[in-house]
């Protein structure tokens, strides 16, 4: 069995065939040149070209690429573990990619109907089960069920990056920018975008107005907290301490986003994931 994914689940390709798990880069694109995300750029050297004024666009790996490493693994069972569809092409380009297959019986697509800190918990489960021998039907059924408890908010600071990326409408994003205030936005259900949950006058409000969310569900020592940024490291490690105040049971994870991610939530945001453990 291969375990498959993409850098959504924030593993780089050296960190993946390190454990064992292929993983299929995402891309930024500036001024017509391509890069590779945690191969050719890092999320600090992306935020550096945006602080000189480069303008990125991302994409998800090329249908090409992802036909080639499916027909590399299709004699065996494979897992492949994409970000949410509708946030991102990558689910149904790998559709796209399986059918082009001689067995693509073999294949079986995941969408997570999330992204980052989750996405890369759902793989590390995967890969821990695969380890102890689970089938195929069970890892996949331990998957689904995980999926059905998760919740993720965006506290982004410059609201122009989700309205280029198409996740804000530009009336939206020029009110938030005159007005100062801090926006709290979930990912849909079905995680295929993103809505307003709350506005706050300050980040700390739009931080109690997400905890007071966690309470309501009973996040508790059965769930991982994840707290993902763009650049800003110690407004995370923040953030988290006022989370590990209000979840003492709680494991609670701090991870940097990847160049795509930094091109949509722009530098500065922070992600708060949760999921079933």
């Amino acid at each position: 069995m291969k375990i498959i994914t993409d850098t959504s689940a924030l593993y780089s390709p050296q960190e993946g065939q390190a454990l064992g798990l292929e993983v299929l880069p995402l891309h930024v694109t500036i001024n017509n040149e391509t890069y590779t995300e945690l191969v050719d750029m890092t999320a600090d050297e992306l935020i550096q070209k945006i602080e000189a004024g480069a303008l990125p666009q991302s994409s998800q790996p090329s249908v090409g690429h992802t036909v080639e490493v499916l027909e590399h693994y299709q004699n065996e069972d494979c897992l492949v573990f994409t970000m949410s569809e509708g946030l991102s092409g990558t689910y149904a380009s790998t559709v796209l990619a399986k059918n082009q297959l001689e067995h693509p019986e073999h294949i079986h697509i995941i969408n997570t109907r999330t992204l980052c800190g989750p996405h890369r918990h759902l793989v590390d489960v995967a890969l821990r089960l695969q380890k102890d021998g689970a089938t195929t039907k069970e890892i996949i059924d331990t998957i689904n069920d995980k999926i059905q408890y998760t919740k993720s908010f965006l506290i982004p600071t410059d609201f122009e990056f989700l309205k280029r990326g198409g996740r804000l409408s530009p009336l939206a994003a020029k009110l938030g920018g005159l007005l100062k205030i801090t926006a709290v936005l979930e990912l849909s259900d079905d995680g295929k975008k993103l809505d307003k949950y709350a506005i706050k006058k300050t980040e700390s409000g739009a931080l109690k107005t997400i905890i007071k969310c966690y309470k309501e569900m009973g996040v508790d020592e059965h769930a991982i907290l994840y707290v993902t940024h763009a650049g800003a490291l110690m407004k995370a490690k923040g953030y988290a301490e006022v989370l590990r105040n209000a979840f003492p049971q709680t494991e609670i994870v701090i991870h940097e986003l990847t160049p795509v991610f930094v091109t949509h939530g722009g530098p500065g945001c922070i992600a708060i994931q949760m999921i079933k453990k």
